[in-house]
């Protein structure tokens, strides 16, 4: 489609759209009394946060720019079926958290982090791989945010990428400086019912502006036969199966998740999930058909960049007033989700570097904390822009990062149910898992003869294990056992042999196995297992020291210093120093 003119907007309304939706985000921000501030607050929000403040923002952020962005690349890739191969199994992750998630807060109520939880049931290697990860990640994601507002501000203004990477940069800091975690919760709701109420308008109007539904009828040509069948084996190969598997690993492995669920009422965590599934869903799908028009329509973004797709269907299609909406859409869904990530970041620095490996839980000061997190945030971001430079795709971004965590699932689940998982195993595991994703993902070793056959047996399993995983949250041990060699039986004969020419599937299922194969191999023959309740007594509170204190000596098999007694000496390599209430 050539020759299509595009609207944009004079600085001076980009500009006060900008200070509009930051300025007020600020205001909203600003409730929060400094008198009220402390560390824990700063990172979960006192672990007390109701339904709809919870439910919003688990929805908000996982509901981000790239989500959209993502999903409409899907649907001019991959046609018709593209948009629910990314928003639906997106929901239903959403879904699968909470089964989960009621097993990770019952054993540990008031931790701040699952690598602080890590570190309390293995030690110090496992805490910070989980850390590590989630860093590098959190990092990509702050990255993705930024290059979609400075795409958006880039197409739609005067100003330039740069200028626009910027403005969104310091916006998102402005307000979640201020309270943290508090800060992002409080402005999500507002930003996710701004989102929602855009979708239904903004989505329809671009559709009858761009000739719905007749232009479905005229620009059948433009679609290939996959492209044009629900039931496409490339979308789902393409696209389908490698979210299904890495969205899994964002629901385990990621902080921002794991953040809301340290926060919500313990008792809220199944409505708080079904409802952000059902919010996510509705939205993420709907944006992503635009992406299915513009591919009947034959549009063209410019540079041939997915990333313009959206910003360029939306400034062609509506006029001013609904342009602005859309523009305010846009910039509320990346920042929901920059300032998770800047939230998560700042707790991980807190409790699981300063907290636990530089102060010491006996010894760490909550007001040095507090310094940490906003030093913390503010370095982060000026590390995101700085690689938001790069411009690279969001689609390949998500994906990697989802399989790149792929290898932490099963040692991170297991650790929470399985008394016999042992720090060397976790360790082990993982490295070995990264050890083989990382050169089937990049190709850096020829995937074919026996090397390629070993690849689709491990991605067999890989299958295996996260079907198994899934259906493990609902119905336990015994279904989950059924369903993963079932799914091993069934698709071996169709996937060895040629699975592995999907590089990008196959690399996040080879994570899945050889991590899950090796952790219970190295766990399985211990004897002696973990007291999960030694979780709850060395995780807690830094400021008013709610959690419970140092174990008895004797108790549960423990130390004085309250490490359980490892025959094998494989239980824990470090003794984790338990809470206190001295702070």
């Amino acid at each position: 489609m050539s020759g299509t003119e595009t609207a944009q907007f004079s600085a001076v309304v980009v500009v006060g759209l900008l200070v509009f939706f930051y300025g007020g985000t600020f205001l909203i921000s600003t409730r929060i009394g400094k008198k009220d501030e402390n560390a824990d607050g700063y990172m979960t929000g006192g672990n007390n946060i109701g339904f709809g403040i919870s439910a919003a923002s688990m929805t908000a952020t996982w509901i981000w720019a790239a989500s959209m962005y993502a999903s409409a690349t899907s649907g001019y890739t991959y046609g018709i079926s593209g948009p629910i191969h990314y928003g639906l199994w997106g929901a239903l992750m959403i879904l699968f958290i909470y089964p989960f998630g009621k097993r990770i807060r019952s054993v540990a109520p008031k931790a701040h982090t699952l690598a602080e939880v890590m570190y309390a049931r293995h030690g110090r290697s496992s805490q910070l791989m989980l850390a590590g990860s989630n860093i590098v990640g959190s990092l990509i994601s702050l990255m993705s945010n930024f290059i979609a507002g400075g795409v958006l501000i880039s197409l739609l203004s005067p100003f330039n990428f740069t200028q626009g990477v910027f403005a969104v940069a310091a916006g998102v800091l402005l307000y979640t400086l201020w309270s943290g975690f508090r800060a992002s919760v409080l402005t999500d709701f507002v930003q996710v019912v701004a989102m929602l109420g855009a979708v239904a308008v903004i989505v329809p109007f671009i559709f009858f502006a761009a000739g719905f539904p007749a232009a479905f009828e005229t620009g059948a040509e433009n679609l290939t036969p996959q492209q044009g069948s629900f039931f496409s084996s490339e979308a789902f190969m393409g696209q389908g199966a490698p979210y299904i598997a890495a969205v899994l690993a964002y629901a385990i492995g990621n902080q921002t998740i794991a953040q809301r669920l340290f926060a919500v009422r313990q008792n809220l965590i199944k409505p708080t999930f079904v409802t952000a599934t059902v919010g996510y869903g509705a939205m993420v799908i709907g944006v992503g058909m635009l992406g299915v028009l513009a591919l009947y329509l034959g549009f063209e973004p410019s540079g041939g960049d997915m990333n313009n797709l959206i910003p360029e269907m939306a400034s062609t299609y509506l006029p001013p007033v609904l342009l602005a909406l859309f523009f305010i859409m846009i910039i509320g869904a990346l920042s929901s989700t920059a300032d998770s990530d800047l939230a998560a970041l700042s707790s991980i620095m807190m409790t699981d570097v300063y907290g636990q490996n530089v102060a010491g839980a006996k010894k760490a000061n909550p007001r040095t904390m507090l310094l940490v997190g906003r030093v913390t945030m503010v370095v982060a971001t000026a590390m995101a822009v700085a690689f938001a430079s790069l411009q690279l795709s969001i689609l390949d971004l998500l994906v990697f990062v989802g399989a790149l965590w792929g290898a932490l699932v099963f040692p991170v689940l297991a650790s929470f149910y399985w008394e016999k998982v042992t720090n060397r195993a976790f360790t082990v595991s993982v490295l070995a898992a990264l050890a083989v994703f990382l050169p089937v993902r990049f190709a850096w070793i020829p995937v074919n003869g026996v090397f390629g056959i070993v690849v689709d047996v491990l991605s067999v399993l890989g299958v295996g294990v996260v079907l198994g995983l899934m259906v493990f949250g609902f119905f336990g041990t015994r279904a989950a056992k059924i369903v993963g060699v079932l799914a091993v039986v069934v698709s071996a004969p169709f996937a060895i042999g040629s699975l592995h020419e999907y590089a990008t599937l196959c690399g996040s299922l080879v994570a899945y196995s050889v991590s899950t194969v090796i952790c219970w191999a190295m766990s399985v023959r211990r004897r002696d297992g973990f007291d999960f309740a030694l979780i709850a007594q060395r995780t807690g509170d830094f400021d008013d020291g709610s959690a419970t204190g140092t174990v008895a000596a004797g108790a549960n098999g423990a130390n004085g210093d309250g490490v359980p007694h490892q025959a094998d000496g494989t239980g824990s390599d470090e003794a984790p120093e338990p809470a206190t209430t001295t702070h």
